[in-house]
């Protein structure tokens, strides 16, 4: 797998599908990149799989931050990798929702924390709008299109 940042802009959606659902079926799977020197190196499906994604993010103009699940993040980091308010956060790690370690006296919260309780809270929050939408069908507000 060669990639330069000219061919980058040219690959599009379809054809990152394309290539992850070629490589998906492929049982003794081999990729590598190679630099502009010519030097090769070896990457496993996994990594390959990463690189599509990012590629496909950075393709739809999304923004991509890499962060190591050990990473801990100020309260205020914390609050925005949330869309919540910092006092909200503060009494979410205060109630225990989410571990935090103590600093001196600042709180820091780990990525891998957030992340948890970030999934935990969407996934929540998809069984109440299904709840919700189930029983307006019930009460005949919601038609199915």
């Amino acid at each position: 797998m060669h990639l330069e940042s000219d061919k980058i802009s040219k690959l599009n959606t379809r054809s990152i599908k394309q290539v992850d659902s070629h490589c998906s079926r492929i049982e003794d799977f081999k990729a590598k990149l190679i630099d502009s020197n010519g030097e090769e190196i070896s990457i496993s499906q996994s990594e390959y799989k990463l690189i599509l994604e990012v590629l496909q993010a950075v393709k739809s103009d999304q923004i991509i931050h890499i962060v190591s699940q050990n990473t801990k993040f100020t309260t205020q980091q914390a609050a925005d990798f949330l869309n919540v308010s910092h006092p909200y956060l503060i009494k979410l790690l205060e109630q225990g929702e989410i571990p935090y370690v103590s600093i001196g006296a600042q709180k820091r919260v780990r990525f891998d924390d957030l992340s948890q309780y970030k999934q935990k809270r969407d996934q929540n929050r998809s069984h109440m709008l299904q709840k919700l939408i189930e029983m307006s069908e019930e009460a005949g507000l919601y038609e199915d299109e």
